[in-house]
């Protein structure tokens, strides 16, 4: 695999050799010194580009990089519409594993994907001084945030009212749909709560990463197996399971929260939980 170095040093020069390429900028994870680097760490980079239809005439451009087993091009797709508007983007991944998605954006646009970035960026190469004013990546966008009142009732009445579809679905024996709805918005409210628990006793001035994944770092480790246990779901009693897990941690979490800020703990996890387990003991 080659190294982050040559990766790097390549892009580069490519760009400061070509003359309709302005100003090259790199994202994510590989400027967050809070992350430990990786070989899978993605090369997150963006050409800032006087002329996009010249690039996007052909491909064979891109073979300076490397020879790619798998691209994608979000935007060229139909079935999935592109979400960046003017922007282009290609998705490789190289022969050696390393793996490259490439954004090439209208030069006329600086100005507004600075203003609208999360703050992990470095410019690596800018020809034309556009950039006035020093930047420094921050994952300060991503720190645990310590929520409102109301942000701490919406999360605790999204879990509660969700998990009553999760109920339903196992009640019809509508497995899919129950998983569905665990795994894509009850658990992520469950994960919700769990960081800003450990905010409210730790700070907020840092990240439990992207999908929560650096969240074992700060949980118990009886709360990690168990929450590690709601992913069993093949099965009715497994999803039987994971869902009273999810309701105990939710529990606990939800109401430390409420204690550590001061905010009012709601009455209908009871009534939930009561109707949970009629439904569940009807069944059996």
């Amino acid at each position: 695999m080659r190294s982050e170095q040559e990766m790097m040093r390549m892009f580069v020069d490519f760009a400061r050799k070509d003359d309709r390429i302005r100003l090259v900028a790199l994202e994510g994870s590989r400027t967050n010194k809070n992350i430990s680097p990786d070989p899978f760490q993605d090369y997150d980079i963006s050409y800032f580009v006087t002329d996009m239809d010249s690039f996007k005439l052909d491909d064979q451009w891109l073979g300076i990089f490397g020879k790619r087993i798998m691209m994608q091009k979000p935007e060229d797709m139909e079935l999935f519409p592109p979400e960046l508007g003017n922007w282009f983007s290609y998705l490789i991944l190289f022969e050696d594993g390393n793996k490259l998605d490439l954004t090439l954006i209208p030069i006329q646009e600086v100005e507004d994907y600075f203003a609208n970035s999360d703050g992990l960026i470095e410019v690596l190469l800018d020809k034309d001084a556009l950039i006035q004013n020093e930047v420094t990546a921050d994952d300060r966008q991503y720190w645990i945030r310590k929520p409102t009142a109301r942000e701490f009732d919406d999360c605790c009445n999204e879990f509660w009212m969700v998990s009553t579809y999760v109920v339903k679905g196992l009640a019809r024996r509508e497995i899919l749909f129950a998983i569905d709805h665990l795994n894509e918005i009850a658990r992520p409210n469950l994960l919700r709560m769990m960081a800003w628990q450990i905010g409210s006793e730790q700070g907020y001035t840092f990240s439990v990463g992207k999908n929560y994944k650096f969240i074992n770092r700060y949980l118990p480790i009886k709360d990690w197996e168990a929450l590690l246990s709601t992913y069993s779901e093949n099965g009715y009693q497994e999803m039987w399971k994971s869902l009273f897990t999810c309701y105990e941690l939710f529990r606990k979490y939800s109401t430390t929260v409420a204690e550590n800020l001061g905010y009012k703990y709601p009455d209908y996890d009871e009534a939930i939980t009561k109707y949970t387990i009629n439904i569940y003991n009807s069944l059996i």
